[in-house]
């Protein structure tokens, strides 16, 4: 008989695991006859700002929209720089220019994919000319592990900007016994099904220490109303709604022991890596990992991509075109000094593996497998 594909993301199982809670969740918010901005939003809102570790949380529609209200929320805007990745997804970019800025695209760190610390330093020291001033910069922790952050904050407290946290991929990440997200001036985080935390449609919240900041923000997400009608600020409309924060609220609680569901499998792809030729992913001293994706490298990746998918196993490409070379991008977001050249050499060798914690033990064993014949 033969066996079942393996898919590299499978957001149905997620649902399926926690499918009573989750169920009971959506029945509780129907059922409460409000379904916009309620005590749901409200106490999603508390509760992962609780598990986080800060005092302030704000629900938006997408993690797109929460870096961008993050920007606004810090007045930057038109006429401002931004510096951030182009190994990243695309929102990232597209949030910077939302709120009116321009992206200065900067190249990664080759063993951890995310920002080069030297070149975001020498930026902010030197800036490229002819560049609006740097206003911010965002920070990506790609695939669930941490930036290098201590030369970066030093930076940005030197250049006087605020350092935003992407955590897209790193719901639960920490550094040096800190969860991601609570290190720079504020946070954002999608909340897209296949997240480490994911709702089953859209949604964003972000986080904060700055208790002013994520008041404007909260207006700012609901046409810059303090008083219902009236609008104090120039606002938009990106509200997290009532069904996905109650099913949000269900899966938080699970979200610990899924990132340590995460590790154990990562671990077992490891021991299968061994003698194969292919480095397992690089873990950063003092950082928790919890590999939103298990990112390889190959030379020959689309050989080695329909090697594991004739054997049942699928792959993903995180990401195939950087920010840079997209016919949206290309010569017209400025670059930095390296020019992104390790972005694009990763960007032509990563592939990810699967990776959910509802993954079997079975399905484990057969992606094991797999990896060891791949010599």
């Amino acid at each position: 008989m033969t066996e079942v594909f393996i898919p590299q993301a499978d957001p149905g199982a997620g649902y399926r695991a926690q499918q009573p809670a989750i169920d009971a969740a959506v029945a509780r918010a129907l059922a409460s006859g409000w379904y916009i901005l309620g005590e749901e939003g409200a106490a999603f809102e508390r509760e992962f700002a609780a598990w986080l570790g800060l005092p302030h949380a704000v629900g938006c529609a997408n993690g797109t929209d929460a870096l961008a209200l993050i920007l606004r929320g810090l007045g930057i805007g038109e006429g401002d720089c931004v510096a951030t990745v182009s190994h990243t997804a695309v929102a990232t970019v597209a949030a910077i220019e939302m709120a009116g800025a321009m992206p200065l695209l900067l190249d990664i760190d080759p063993e951890r994919y995310t920002m080069d610390a030297e070149e975001l330093t020498a930026v902010l020291a030197d800036p490229p000319p002819g560049l609006p001033p740097i206003r911010a910069a965002i920070v990506v922790h790609l695939y669930g592990q941490a930036a290098e952050l201590g030369p970066m904050l030093a930076a940005c407290k030197r250049a006087k900007i605020p350092l935003i946290e992407d955590c897209a991929q790193a719901h639960g990440a920490g550094l040096d016994g800190r969860r991601l997200g609570t290190l720079g001036t504020a946070a954002a985080f999608s909340l897209y099904p296949t997240k480490n935390l994911g709702a089953l449609g859209d949604g964003g919240i972000l986080a904060t220490a700055d208790a002013a900041l994520a008041e404007r923000i909260g207006a700012l997400r609901q046409y810059g109303w303090r008083e219902r009608y009236i609008s104090s600020l120039i606002g938009v409309n990106s509200r997290l709604d009532e069904v996905q924060a109650a099913i949000l609220r269900a899966r938080l609680p699970m979200l610990d022991a899924g990132n340590a569901r995460r590790r154990e499998i990562a671990a077992r792809y490891d021991a299968a890596l061994a003698g194969t030729g292919f480095a397992p992913p690089w873990r950063a001293p003092g950082a928790e990992h919890v590999f939103h994706q298990y990112v390889l490298r190959s030379p020959d990746r689309a050989a080695v991509q329909a090697r594991l998918k004739a054997l049942g196993i699928g792959t993903g490409i995180h990401y195939p075109v950087p920010v840079h070379l997209q016919s949206a991008y290309r010569g017209r977001v400025p670059l930095g000094p390296a020019g992104c050249a390790e972005t694009a050499r990763a960007a032509e060798e990563v592939f990810s593996l699967p990776m959910y914690p509802e993954l079997t033990e079975a399905q484990v064993s057969r992606i094991c497998a797999a990896l060891g014949e791949l010599g």
